[in-house]
């Protein structure tokens, strides 16, 4: 143990000097430490190594020692999962084999399938539409009843099980906006924008371009998204006169989206999580406040 002292008693000792010295006659002792100390230091290294033998602790290349205990925090978890699963066994059955319409009428299912669902929202889903379902800019409102393919539950129902526009589930709603820049002159383009607003109520627009923006639209636009802007849920064409809008519905936003288009991407949910939990999930969007 070093000690910062002057005292002749350690001299007396023989206890040697370290070598360092300050302000001339300031030195340092090298006393030996304790030997509690030691033997507590000794011991707490022994445990070490025998910890490191009896559980997982050295990482390898693609994996760490299991341990002479075979023990793991995962499968630990794992049983806790499956011990869930088993006490949920039959009210899982039970969501699954009912029509999909009639478990918001059961009063013990729909509380089950909205708690369950919001623990299944909240892992899968809350990092594109936002924790509290409220969405973000290219990500839907669940809030709202604006759905770009319906809002009632058998329609949400599929929408989570096969996704939009993905390429992994030949059952996900397809639907795909031209780039119009590539069809539309510019002042074309200007002029259906200057109508689209319109529609939804903006009165701030070039009148003159109002009105031939609403020929561009007949002839562009009006078959998917309808002669007065009410949408087509059948094609997945959104409503662009209820002022709600995915991307945006400013000038520049929407100068843009007619210009190069939109392709939003859901992934399907079916074969990824099980069948009680997307018809969970399902009820719980539901009923969150948008569903039809």
């Amino acid at each position: 143990m070093m000690d910062h002292t002057t005292s002749s008693e350690e001299k007396e000792k023989g206890v040697g000097t370290t070598g360092h010295v300050w302000d001339e006659d300031l030195q340092e002792f090298n006393n030996p430490l304790p030997r509690w100390w030691l033997w507590t230091f000794y011991a707490t290294i022994l445990w070490g190594i025998g910890y490191t033998i009896a559980y997982p602790a050295w990482p390898l290349i693609n994996d760490s020692t299991a341990g002479l205990l075979g023990y793991s925090t995962r499968a630990e978890v794992a049983a806790d999962i499956e011990a869930v699963e088993t006490s949920n066994k039959s009210i899982n059955e039970r969501l699954e084999s009912v029509d999909l319409v009639d478990i918001e009428a059961d009063d013990e299912l729909s509380a089950y399938a909205i708690s369950a669902g919001g623990a299944v929202y909240q892992t899968w889903c809350a990092q594109c539409h936002g924790s509290g379902a409220a969405g973000a800019v290219g990500y839907p409102n669940l809030l709202d009843d604006d759905w770009l393919w319906g809002g009632d539950i058998e329609s949400i129902h599929y929408t989570i099980s096969h996704g939009i526009r993905n390429e992994s589930d030949d059952d996900a709603h397809f639907s795909q906006m031209p780039a119009f820049n590539e069809l539309l002159e510019e002042e074309e383009i200007v002029q259906v924008v200057n109508y689209v607003q319109a529609l939804s109520g903006n009165a701030a627009n070039d009148l003159t371009r109002v009105e031939l923006g609403e020929v561009v639209y007949q002839e562009n636009c009006a078959s998917c998204h309808g002669d007065t802007g009410e949408g087509d849920v059948y094609q997945g064409a959104p409503n662009i006169a209820d002022a709600i809008w995915l991307y945006g519905g400013d000038y520049e936003t929407l100068i843009e989206t007619v210009s190069y288009s939109r392709y939003g991407v859901m992934p399907p949910w079916i074969g990824r999580i099980s069948e009680s939990k997307i018809r969970a999930v399902s009820v719980y969007v539901h009923q969150l406040g948008g569903g039809e």
